[in-house]
């Protein structure tokens, strides 16, 4: 099972980029606002709506922590918009997206967000689910409601496996 092990890594926006985009203050476009009392950090993401009736989803999820090694069995896609997450704590977390090839997911990766780093998965882009490690942890996450169905599951006949 060599084959099927991915190493974690350092979130970073070139290593992402296939991907989507990074969400992180660090190096984004900024300037102050309301009387100088507070400074925007602006277009931060790319937000797609594809589809029917498109509209934006602001929530909040709260996921269960994992345990490394994770057996990966399952990636999903939203092939009608994207999908942000940003956590609402330092509490460590991974960020699993894969290539595309012939509609399977393919060299999948996983990376691990530094404090403050989130992520915007492009649209139809192969994606673990939320993982949190060590404690339950929220987020903030922007996508896509309206018409059509905006989720496609794979799951692995065989697992792979995240290791550090």
């Amino acid at each position: 099972m060599p084959d099927r092990i991915i190493h974690i890594e350092p979130l970073t926006a070139e290593a992402f980029a296939p991907f989507g985009q990074v969400i992180q203050l660090a190096g984004a476009h900024h300037y102050p606002i309301n009387n100088g009392m507070t400074e925007r950090y602006h277009d931060l993401a790319k937000v797609e709506l594809g589809g029917t009736h498109p509209r934006p989803l602001i929530s909040i999820f709260r996921g269960q922590p994992y345990a490394l090694p994770l057996d990966l069995k399952l990636v999903e896609r939203h092939p009608l918009g994207s999908q942000a997450f940003y956590p609402l704590s330092a509490s460590p977390w991974l960020a699993i997206a894969a290539e595309d090839e012939a509609g399977k997911p393919a060299r999948l990766r996983a990376f691990r967000p530094a404090p403050g780093q989130g992520v915007n998965i492009a649209m139809n882009i192969w994606h673990g689910v939320l993982t949190p490690l060590e404690r339950q942890s929220d987020f903030l996450v922007v996508d896509r409601g309206g018409e059509g169905n905006n989720l496609e599951e794979h799951h692995f006949q065989v697992p792979w496996r995240i290791v550090q």
